[in-house]
């Protein structure tokens, strides 16, 4: 009768069936570990890059003497988008393909303008406004500062009637209208109401309220508690700083970007999980350095801070 084979090295069949049960479970803890560290890491990375711009009005002196340079400064800078404002609602269709064509060769976006409110009283103005946009290849239309009419609530209520007619007619033509805040519109009303409350209460939910980050702090109101509040709706801030202090001592908005009091990576983080932000602009109203000069650092100190 032939003997029954051994085991080789002392593998007995009990030890054997042990081993072929463990095998597998190791297998299934690599796998289930790499598809937790596979999905802590894409949690951590942005699902999108938002991209970084400047509002013009930061270069204002600047642009009113030479616009093409100034453009041309602004991109070798590192801004990847610029926001215009109001003065350039006063071009021709024709001057406004010239700019963008300049745009696009010096790979810059304009994705949303700054304006009076002559670009959503009227028929014409709003045609003008679409025309405009439409052609710099923007998508918020933004009312920069409410009108003299806008007083108590019955004038607050009513310009929120006419910009919610201005979002319809904008929509249409792929655009978006917006609103950007002051100080004035963080305080309350005869009813008790914020102002910028009652406007983001009585417009549509596609209406952009524009976060000035500056001018919300100033006013003592919480800019990462609005932007919690209010889902999909801060599609732009002004990453504008603030410092308690005055201009004479290089503070309030005179501080450049992360040299305030601003809790940046609280904003950033609630505009890109619940915000819906699209684009960030820096923006400037003044400070030690040249217009220019305070551009560049702006953005060196954004860069820094996102690195």
């Amino acid at each position: 009768m032939p003997q029954k084979p051994s085991a080789p090295d002392g593998l007995t069949r009990r030890r054997f069936l042990t081993l072929a049960s463990v095998v597998p479970a190791l297998g299934l803890a690599h796998s289930l570990t790499r598809a937790a560290t596979g999905a802590a890491t894409a949690a951590l990375r942005p699902a999108r890059r938002i991209p970084i711009g400047l509002e013009l009005y930061s270069v204002r002196t600047e642009l009113a003497r030479d616009l093409p340079q100034t453009l041309k400064d602004v991109a070798a800078i590192g801004y990847e988008a610029v926001e215009f404002y109001s003065p350039y609602f006063q071009w021709t269709p024709a001057f406004a393909k010239d700019v963008r064509r300049q745009l696009d060769d010096l790979g810059l976006r304009c994705l949303s303008t700054h304006n009076s409110f002559d670009a959503f009283a009227a028929s014409e103005g709003i045609g003008k406004a679409i025309e405009l946009n439409t052609i710099l290849g923007a998508r918020q239309v933004v009312l920069a500062s409410a009108p003299k009419s806008a007083r108590g609530v019955d004038g607050w209520k009513a310009l929120a009637a006419q910009l919610t007619t201005a979002s319809e007619q904008l929509h249409a033509h792929g655009l978006v209208a917006g609103y950007h805040n002051h100080q004035t519109e963080w305080t309350a009303l005869e009813n008790g109401q914020r102002i910028m409350d009652l406007l983001a209460d009585n417009t549509p939910p596609q209406f952009v309220l524009q976060l000035d980050v500056g001018t919300c702090l100033e006013a003592g109101a919480d800019p990462v508690a609005w932007i919690r509040d209010h889902p999909g709706r801060i599609r732009s801030i002004h990453l504008k700083d603030w410092a308690p202090g005055t201009e004479a001592e290089e503070k309030s908005y005179r501080v450049l970007f992360n040299e305030g009091v601003a809790p940046w990576a609280k904003i950033v983080e609630a505009a890109e999980s619940v915000g819906g932000v699209e684009v960030y602009l820096l923006e400037q109203e003044g400070s030690r350095f040249s217009e220019m000069e305070t551009a560049r650092r702006c953005l060196a100190n954004w860069n820094q801070f996102r690195a």
